[in-house]
């Protein structure tokens, strides 16, 4: 048995009827036989997968109230695989529908904690896959890069890849990764890291909070500190409801965008969010005067180094107290920029160990102090998660879109992740609708936003940018 990490575990102990921790994904896909037994057939195939490995066949089981993995022998597919039909017609709104359905839907404890479904019935000949795992079990990232690890950039090669749960831990040596690899910023090593260097480790990180609280005196718009969030109608408890959706975003056009503006393309999906955030909240009557603050996950390499991308939670600026979107975009791009200068002065311990402490202070002490009842520790967490640069297939069939699928928790009824593809951008919100009613409406503010950037940023030659090409 192997006992959980403390971050794992808190996924499972702050878990309740309202809050399941699990997170997932959709793929459409477009087969290459359009053939009506194709999906049955494929169905089969996959059910024949009955030893799972790794996180796949761990079982959850308690002593003196501890939690630990336990490798199951009595696996059960029919407990993990689902293979279900949309209602007629087989539209976009049964699709997202289901998901909303089933994403709402808690983990069974008593198996290893994991589902996958194939879904049929869609209109146009396509069909999809929807897995979710537990946040206990592996993060965002980790769930992208073991399904992508069933994918192949070959159409052949990709039939004879295994199910995404019987793909060995190892996989990654064997087989073409078409995501760079992301280290794994630990707490656990953090803190051993400081308590065996405790001066060397410390000075950092006192430096980095004194230069933080230098720039909070002189009010630096570009330092965005937690609990500084207003309040909105979607910053309250979550109900146990869930509503997805999910759009394509032209890649071409991001990129577009973001070179005519010395800015990134995460920079620009931000400023589309904010945008459409302003937008949807313009239109509920609730645009608080001061900007909304996300949880931003950021990406820091050195450039000295062999490892892959290393991670950081910041916060960040979403001006959405300004209606010009350029304008916009620059705010958010310096915010950014701030972030990541001073992210890279630290290692990667002490950037976790001073992320933590820039969030676990400002809540300790509004929660004694019980001030700053009109503002939160933040509005929403944006996560963008780099995907394939090429076209992918899984089991012979095109992949179309990958759309993620995240958690609610309380204080936050919304979630953006977005994952980038070498021609599209895939968008999954997922939202309390009794917190973020119409949801779906942010859609359409987002591709509003981003035609706008492109208007703003005076790009020629706009009819030409290649559009997304799916979509849900």
């Amino acid at each position: 048995m192997k006992k959980l990490s403390l971050i794992d575990d808190a996924f499972l102990r702050l878990e309740s009827r309202r809050m399941p921790l699990h997170i997932g994904g959709l793929v459409v896909l477009e087969p290459e036989d359009s053939a009506p037994e194709f999906v049955t057939e494929l169905a089969r195939k996959l059910r024949q997968y009955t030893k799972p490995v790794g996180p796949c066949r761990q079982r959850l089981v308690q002593k003196r109230g501890v939690h630990y993995w336990k490798e199951t022998n009595d696996f059960d597919i029919n407990q993990h695989f689902a293979h279900i039909s949309l209602p007629k017609p087989g539209r976009p709104k049964e699709l997202l529908a289901m998901i909303s359905r089933v994403h709402s839907g808690h983990l069974d404890r008593a198996y290893p904690l994991w589902m996958f479904y194939l879904i049929e019935g869609f209109e146009d000949g396509r069909f999809a896959v929807y897995f979710k795992f537990h946040h206990s079990v592996m993060d965002g990232v980790s769930m992208i890069q073991m399904t992508l690890k069933s994918m192949s950039n070959d159409r052949e090669a990709s039939k004879s890849k295994p199910a995404p749960w019987a793909i060995p831990l190892d996989a990654k040596k064997k087989h073409h990764s078409p995501v760079p690899s992301r280290s794994r910023v630990n707490v656990l090593r953090a803190v051993r890291s400081f308590a065996r260097e405790p001066l060397r480790s410390v000075r950092p990180v006192l430096k980095e909070l004194r230069s933080n609280w230098e720039d909070l005196r002189q009010h630096n718009p570009d330092f965005v500190v937690a609990g500084h969030a207003p309040r909105c109608k979607f910053n309250r408890q979550v109900s146990a409801s869930r509503r997805f959706a999910a759009q394509t975003y032209s890649a071409d056009q991001i990129r577009a965008v973001a070179r005519a503006c010395g800015a990134t393309s995460n920079d620009v999906v931000l400023a589309m969010c904010g945008g459409a955030l302003r937008r949807y909240l313009i239109a509920q009557d609730d645009l608080p005067d001061e900007s909304l603050i996300a949880g931003v996950p950021v990406s820091i390499r050195r450039d000295n180094t062999t490892l892959g991308n290393e991670v950081a939670f910041t916060f960040a600026n979403l001006a959405t107290h300004l209606e010009d979107p350029v304008a916009r975009l620059q705010a958010i791009k310096r915010c950014m920029d701030y972030n990541k200068e001073h992210l890279r002065q630290l290692s990667p311990d002490q950037t976790i160990i001073c992320a933590a402490l820039k969030l676990a202070i400002p809540a300790t002490y509004y929660a004694i102090k019980e001030k700053n009842k009109d503002y939160a520790l933040g509005n929403i967490c944006i996560s963008h998660v780099p995907g394939p640069k090429e076209t992918m297939y899984w089991q012979g069939a095109k992949v179309k879109g990958i759309y993620p699928a995240s958690l609610l928790i309380d204080g936050s009824g919304l979630n953006i992740t977005l994952l980038s593809r070498h021609d599209g951008v895939d968008v999954g919100l997922v939202a309390c609708p009794r917190a973020f009613p119409k949801v779906q409406s942010l859609l359409a503010y987002l591709q509003q936003e981003l035609d706008a950037l492109t208007e703003a940023a005076g790009i020629q030659g706009r009819a030409g940018l290649r559009r997304a090409d799916a979509s849900v």
